[in-house]
């Protein structure tokens, strides 16, 4: 039965492929895009390991694209870094819930690859905030969309 939701990755195996999908998360975009790049290629129990490190503040995300005036971290091969908890977070959510697609398909958890992670601008939800003499200023809430693919390798069938 096809999907309503219209993926970024145009062919998914039926057989090999899982997805997760999160929708409109209370999230930074631009912290989520940095840690989609980070765990792109990376194995489930690899960017699963990863994530938690970034949540207990013991590996940093390196910030390679939305990095002005992002201070410097013990990175090897870049500079700029930050501990992004809250989006680390959400994903990790993601990836336990793609770990538990894979079981329930038959897959082999251990030889989960993620081969797509893409975060992208969800809704804006308008708030007003009343303000003196009959005013109101807006309040604009993003969210962030999160599409994780993975496929499972090294299973010669």
């Amino acid at each position: 039965m096809p999907s309503r939701h219209r993926y970024a990755v145009k062919e998914i195996d039926p057989l090999h492929d899982v997805v997760s999908y999160g929708r409109e998360l209370p999230i930074s975009l631009k912290h989520s895009i940095e840690i989609c790049r980070e765990i792109k290629g990376m194995s489930l129990e690899d960017a699963k390991n990863y994530l938690n490190d970034v949540i207990l503040l013991k590996r940093a995300v390196p910030f390679k694209r939305f990095n002005k005036k992002v201070a410097h971290k013990r990175i090897e091969g870049w500079d700029a870094g930050r501990y992004p908890k809250k989006a680390s977070m959400a994903i990790l959510r993601l990836l336990n819930n793609l770990e538990k697609n894979a079981e329930y398909k038959g897959l082999d958890v251990e030889n989960l690859v993620i081969k797509h992670a893409s975060a992208s601008k969800g809704r804006v939800i308008m708030h007003y905030f009343p303000r003196a003499m009959g005013r109101s200023t807006p309040k604009r809430r993003i969210t962030t969309n999160i599409e994780l693919l993975a496929k499972e390798v090294g299973s010669e069938e």
